[in-house]
């Protein structure tokens, strides 16, 4: 079986090296090794870069701008920008994130974390006393999709001898109100090739988001090895009692890899970790793999060469040969219609 990887990478500045030892997790690289990484994750197969907001051991640039970045240089990649709720406006962050789904043709997407709330959505709250961060991304996620969907492509006309640009009938605001958002849209561009961009949890992100939080509006769960007993019954649960199928998400399996997890010089370590992650994989019901190399751009590399051909059961595709956009590669269907 042949296993969706998505790949997580920091780009930025690694910190300084604190007495007390190296933080633990992904180091950011500089945006010249992420070029390097992007490179040898289009050539082996990678599905789709996961670019991470923030991370312990350095400080990172903005995603959605190093997604734009690398999309110019190696295309047929997918690339997902984190966003925290905390201090991003969700009108601002569907604008942006639709804006490289634009630029990438239909290759983009949102891991959405958990988090607080901005100053703008704040003066206009409907609740100001919401707080509980489970309920917040589930409401902000529900906002994204909706955004994404109210300027639909086939309003964009663009018929020069009527003088007919769109066809403003098709384009509707959301006019959404909620406890954590109050948002009336709608976009000022036209919805994704892909239907709209993909849309990334983590179950535990800030050990409060679970399969019931996310079953809504979630095209990729991720999980980890603690998490990953029981999360396909539970998530296809989840679905079901919100009117979906267990077909229209991806679970995907978070394996931190450290620097001395792989030899270089020994194909055979590549070999034993892959065989290891396709059983978990097969006992869990997964449908892939989230990589979390921790070293810097030399060992994310080395990851991505070493175990991306054996997990996919193939030695890479080309561009040409690969699915058009990220919902494809994803083997998820075209997204349904989200309800008001």
């Amino acid at each position: 079986m042949s296993h969706v990887i998505q790949l997580a990478l920091a780009v930025g500045e690694a910190a300084a090296r604190p007495s007390a030892g190296p933080a633990r997790g992904p180091v950011p690289v500089p945006l010249a090794g992420a070029v390097a990484v992007a490179a040898a994750a289009r050539e082996a197969g990678i599905t789709a870069i996961r670019l991470l907001d923030g991370v312990a051991a350095g400080h990172v640039l903005d995603p959605t701008v190093v997604g734009a970045y690398l999309a110019g240089l190696h295309d047929g990649l997918g690339y997902i920008a984190e966003v925290p709720t905390t201090h991003n406006p969700p009108y601002n962050a569907a604008r942006r994130v639709l804006s490289l789904d634009r630029a990438t043709g239909g290759l983009a997407g949102v891991a959405l974390r958990a988090g607080g709330g901005d100053e703008v959505s704040r003066a206009a709250a409907p609740d100001p006393r919401a707080a509980d961060p489970a309920a917040r991304w589930s409401e902000y996620a529900h906002v994204l999709t909706r955004l994404w969907e109210s300027f639909p492509r086939a309003a964009l006309i663009g018929d020069q001898e009527a003088g007919v640009v769109v066809d403003d009938s098709l384009v509707r605001p959301i006019d959404h109100e909620g406890a954590f958002y109050r948002v009336a849209g709608p976009l000022d561009g036209p919805s994704s090739a892909q239907g709209r961009p993909v849309v990334v949890a983590d179950l535990g992100d800030l050990d409060v988001l679970d399969v019931t939080a996310v079953a809504w509006s979630a095209d990729v769960v991720v999980v980890d090895r603690e998490r990953a007993a029981g999360a396909d019954a539970a998530l296809t649960e989840a679905l079901r009692r919100a009117g979906r199928s267990r077909e229209e998400v991806a679970l995907l399996g978070r394996v931190e890899i450290a620097r001395d997890d792989l030899d270089p010089g020994d194909p055979a370590t590549g070999a034993v970790l892959a065989d290891d992650l396709r059983d978990w994989a097969g006992e869990h019901r997964l449908d892939g793999f989230e990589l979390v190399p921790t070293g810097g751009a030399d060992a994310v590399v080395a990851a991505v060469r070493a175990l991306t051909p054996r997990l996919r059961d193939t030695a890479g595709s080309p561009a040409s040969a690969r699915p058009g956009t990220l919902r494809a590669a994803l083997g998820l269907p075209e997204p349904a219609a989200v309800a008001a």
